[in-house]
């Protein structure tokens, strides 16, 4: 008598959705969604038309008002069920995605995982701006950061001493505190430093304000603009007064490209 074989275990994916826009997902993201039986989505966050990649038949669960250990049973017994599983995040799980807590479970549990990169909110916010975070003779750093609230920040990554890099700051899940976020920035930048607010980064109903430092947290809140936004602040913002690309000048030759 034959022995059942025991059910394939498929790696629990975790997958960036992007910042909003459907079609921003990888396409090896979309693919994963394709297969997927089981499904558990950022609903506050992620898209809905998202889930239009996903099989009639597939188990679909919106993670918006779960714990932890609600959606780590998920997929935990959806693995172990044999079921492919796919953990779809905002953006890009490696950034404010909780990431970590969740593949701790899965490696405790001995249920192998994987992860999808996404395009991140600060990255469809350059676009909506048309401007490179990075510029020779500007800006040669990109600072990634929140302001502190309920989730605390360490006392070495405070605004006012980031600010003080004079790089190109992304500040995420800080828009409800934009009085108290510029009151930092400005202990480093000066108060004429162009700056930006994206909100919705991608979706419909995308906005887009810029300013500079002096009067950006105005200008936000007038346009009612309290969360789902993202910060820019730099003076690569301004697109001019930066050095010419090395890469591409006729005097500088690389491997591919000779005097």
């Amino acid at each position: 008598m034959k022995t059942p074989c025991a059910k394939k275990t498929f790696p629990v994916v975790f997958a960036g959705a992007g910042p909003g826009d459907p079609e921003l997902i990888t396409v090896k993201g979309m693919n994963a969604l394709k297969k997927a039986d089981v499904v558990i989505y950022a609903g506050s966050l992620v898209s809905k038309k998202m889930l239009a990649y996903c099989r009639k038949a597939a188990r679909i669960h919106n993670s918006a008002s779960m714990t932890l250990e609600e959606i780590s049973a998920l997929m935990v017994n959806g693995a172990r069920s044999g079921r492919r599983v796919v953990r779809l995040h905002t953006g890009d799980p490696a950034l404010y995605g909780a990431l970590g807590e969740q593949a701790s479970i899965l490696e405790a549990e001995g249920i192998p995982y994987e992860i999808i990169p996404g395009v991140s909110s600060a990255f469809a916010s350059a676009a909506a701006l048309k401007r490179e975070l990075t510029m020779p003779g500007v800006s040669q750093t990109v600072i990634f950061t929140r302001a502190p609230g309920r989730t605390p920040t360490p006392a070495n990554e405070k605004l006012s001493l980031l600010s003080k890099h004079q790089a190109t700051i992304c500040i995420f899940l800080s828009a409800g505190m934009m009085d108290k976020t510029v009151r930092e920035l400005r202990k480093g930048y000066p108060p004429d430093t162009p700056a930006a607010v994206v909100y919705r980064a991608s979706w419909k109903d995308e906005i887009v304000i810029t300013g500079i430092l002096k009067n950006i947290a105005a200008k936000a809140k007038a346009a009612n603009i309290t969360r789902q936004a993202m910060i820019i602040v730099g003076r690569a913002l301004n697109g001019a007064g930066g050095e010419r690309s090395k890469l591409y000048a006729p005097g500088f030759s690389h491997g591919f490209r000779k005097k």
